[in-house]
């Protein structure tokens, strides 16, 4: 098992310059090797196998120096390392005197980073008269000026879809949690792990319904809105018809002239046998 260098974690990032030099050297072997371009991964992996190659050369120097009872290793310390690690060391020198090889220069200094100075709001107050020169000063103004705690309503049309949006996340993800505890749920995986629960489906008598009578969420609102206008201008439209049969029976009851008045057809006599 591979080790992993101090103050290198585990997903690759670094908190000191040891880990790009080595990326370096990496990259320059890799040059002299004949290779134009390389893969992140494949060079972070390369790098990896170098640190731990180093701890572990490093470790087993440390052991040999403190068995001869020093406190500094010395080239014997590192040699019987490397021996113990099964590296030969035949061709350290050949390897070191060879043509081709990429000259990589001297790391410099890192520069510390600049603290950043703390944000003053308002101007600070001197002391009184009363108050001694050796107590601390007065904080910002902002610390005891009166401001609001609570921020202007949003009136933004996009703000507002966005958090409706993500509201209606949350409820989904709440209902979903809350069915997978309450109904009878399948697991994904043969393990026992609850992260990968699936609610158990119900068999829907008549499934075919569905996709016949599709409907959006999004729009439900809205269309009842659209059922309730349409129900209104029905009930009002007949309404109005109603009315307008009274209107008609109430002038044809009013209608004194014969001449305008609807035509009566004539009984048609007995024929007395």
């Amino acid at each position: 098992m591979a080790m992993i260098a101090p103050g290198v974690t585990e997903t690759g990032t670094s908190s000191n310059p040891r880990r790009k030099i080595l990326t370096s050297v990496v990259c320059a072997v890799l040059q002299e090797s004949g290779f134009q371009s390389g893969d992140k991964a494949a060079v972070g992996t390369l790098v990896e196998m170098l640190m731990s190659f180093l701890c572990e050369a490093g470790r087993s120097s440390k052991t040999f120096c403190e068995l001869a009872y020093r406190t500094e290793p010395v080239v014997a310390d590192v040699l019987l390392a490397l021996t113990e690690m099964g590296f030969s060391i035949e061709g350290l020198q050949a390897y070191k005197n060879r043509q081709n090889r990429v000259v990589i220069s001297a790391p410099t200094q890192q520069v510390d980073l600049k603290q950043h100075n703390v944000l003053q709001v308002g101007d600070k107050k001197p002391h009184s008269a009363h108050i001694p020169d050796h107590l601390p000063t007065f904080p910002d103004t902002h610390t005891y000026c009166f401001s609001h705690t609570y921020k202007q309503p949003v009136t933004e049309y996009e703000a507002i879809r966005e958090k409706a949006a993500a509201q209606k996340r949350d409820i989904e993800r709440a209902l979903t949690k809350f069915a997978a505890k309450t109904r009878e749920t399948q697991n994904l995986f043969i393990t026992d792990d609850k992260e990968f629960l699936l609610v158990k489906v119900e068999p829907n008598p008549k499934p075919y319904l569905d996709a016949l009578m599709p409907r959006d969420q999004v729009f439900e609102e809205e269309e009842e809105n659209t059922r309730r206008k349409r129900r209104k201008a029905m009930n009002d439209e007949e309404e109005l018809q109603k009315e307008k049969d009274k209107l008609n029976e109430s002038q044809d009851a009013e209608l004194d002239n014969p001449y305008l008045r609807p035509v009566k057809m004539p009984r048609k006599p007995k024929v007395k046998k």
